[in-house]
């Protein structure tokens, strides 16, 4: 059996018997985190407009646009639940596959595609966990097969996400494996997405995850129909490795497969890119044991590893046209924050808050170097210099929310949805309590239109 047709099998095959409990509360906390940030965008730069742009163009009503409460065609309602929820760059990141934290914004594509197709197919709870599940593991192995990083130039959430959006939609849909086949055959086709949107800044930033649900539904729905696509979408001369990787590792893709199930295992404390959050925190270790006042400040040197200071995260702050993007990506924004409020919420990512004088004002004395070991990758060396000639210095390998090593409480999980909630200004505290009692028994919901009413 060729490895493609042997993962749209094991797509099919896996049950919600095959998972442990680690497995499944891990889903549910995914399928929260992603839900809350979802809330949390809702007012967000460019997501009205494509709320706006999407009711013109009508369709069937078949799946929720969350918080909005709007029914448009599955594929509609995953794309916009999707922008929102990527938004503040808030989402979960970043799967172990073995021994490999591969970088990947995963669940932000695939649980709004879970939903959207759940809700159009009544699916339970346990087939929205099961679908969302073996869709998680399948981009996972993908792209750690694909030996993946930042300096390839393409974002890994309008490619590789694609294959998972169009397994989760195959599995609900009840596709054959000879049309999920297909499926993957027909979504190759429609695979793009460039980091030249964070390094400018634009709108677009958002746009690969959300286009990767939308294709993976309308390319399970093609198939369905009889659509044939590429034979071999991974394999094949110009299929996905061929086109996309420079080498990679096909043994990945079928080790374990429907033993060990693999997904986005790091919750973010923080609405920034995660290559900042190591000096997020040892900012906040700072501020926290020294009495710092901004004023006496002389300068600070954030010491980063050679990767870091060469990706979007370290080039000089600007504000340009959506000022939180630019302030969620980047490194002197984020630690200017840090040192002034003490503390990093999505309140600091509105226009306010970013042009704050102040701000600017420490951010002209942060100078960034990158002369730290490649790995781990996210370490981080921070040191403030004080005008007395004080120097205080904080060090952080592995920044607060990975999951082997610094990991979020199911609590503080909670408690970050509840403070998304707070800031849409839209979702009342009692009903993101009842979200969150809700997804907490999800697999033991008969049909999950039960919690998208709760979340329009």
């Amino acid at each position: 059996m060729k490895t493609i047709e042997a993962l749209a099998q094991n797509i099919l095959d896996v049950g919600f018997e095959s998972f442990d409990k680690e497995a499944v509360e891990q889903a549910k906390n995914r399928i929260l985190d992603v839900v809350g940030c979802a809330i949390g965008g809702v007012n967000a730069a460019g997501c009205e407009m494509m709320v706006d742009l999407v009711k013109r163009w009508g369709g069937e009503k078949e799946s929720t646009i969350l918080v909005h409460g709007i029914k448009v065609p599955a594929h509609n309602a995953a794309m916009v639940n999707c922008l929102m929820c990527r938004s503040y760059d808030f989402e979960p990141v970043g799967p172990y596959v073995y021994d490999m934290n591969i970088p990947a914004h995963i669940s932000g594509t695939t649980v709004p595609t879970a939903l959207a197709v759940a809700e159009q197919t009544v699916a339970s709870g346990q087939e929205l966990i099961t679908a969302l599940i073996v869709g998680d593991d399948l981009v996972s192995r993908i792209l750690a097969a694909s030996r993946y990083s930042f300096n390839l130039g393409w974002d890994g959430t309008g490619t590789v996400n694609m294959f998972g959006a169009t397994a989760i939609a195959g599995r609900l849909m009840g596709l054959e494996v000879r049309q999920i086949v297909n499926a993957f055959g027909i979504v190759l086709n429609q695979m793009a997405g460039s980091f030249q949107c964070i390094y400018d800044g634009v709108h677009s930033f958002k746009l690969p995850m959300a286009l990767a649900a939308r294709a993976g539904i309308v390319s399970a729905e093609m198939a369905a129909r009889g659509f044939t696509g590429v034979r071999d979408a991974l394999m094949s001369k110009f299929g996905y490795f061929g086109l996309y990787c420079r080498d990679y590792d096909p043994q990945i893709l079928t080790r374990d497969l429907g033993k060990k199930f693999f997904a986005d295992s790091t919750f973010k404390p923080y609405p920034a890119c995660r290559s900042t959050h190591a000096a997020i925190d040892c900012t906040l270790q700072l501020v926290h044991t020294h009495d710092i006042a901004p004023g006496d400040i002389a300068k600070v040197v954030i010491n980063v590893t050679p990767i870091t200071r060469d990706v979007f995260v370290s080039q000089p702050f600007k504000i340009r046209d959506i000022p939180q993007i630019d302030a969620a990506f980047s490194l002197r924004y984020t630690v200017a924050n840090a040192l002034l409020r003490k503390n990093v919420k999505l309140e600091h990512f509105t226009e306010e808050f970013i042009s704050d004088p102040d701000i600017a004002k420490l951010i002209q004395k942060i100078e960034i170097t990158g002369t730290l070991p490649p790995e781990p990758h996210l370490a981080t060396e921070l040191a403030v210099i004080m005008k007395d000639g004080r120097k205080l210095s904080a060090f952080v390998d592995n920044p607060r929310g990975d999951a082997r090593y610094n990991p979020l409480t199911r609590e503080e999980i909670k408690d970050k949805f509840r403070a998304n909630a707070a800031f849409s200004r839209i979702v009342k505290k009692e009903k993101a309590e009842r979200v969150i009692s809700m997804i907490e028994r999800l697999e033991t919901v008969s049909d999950i239109t039960e919690i998208i009413k709760e979340i329009s």
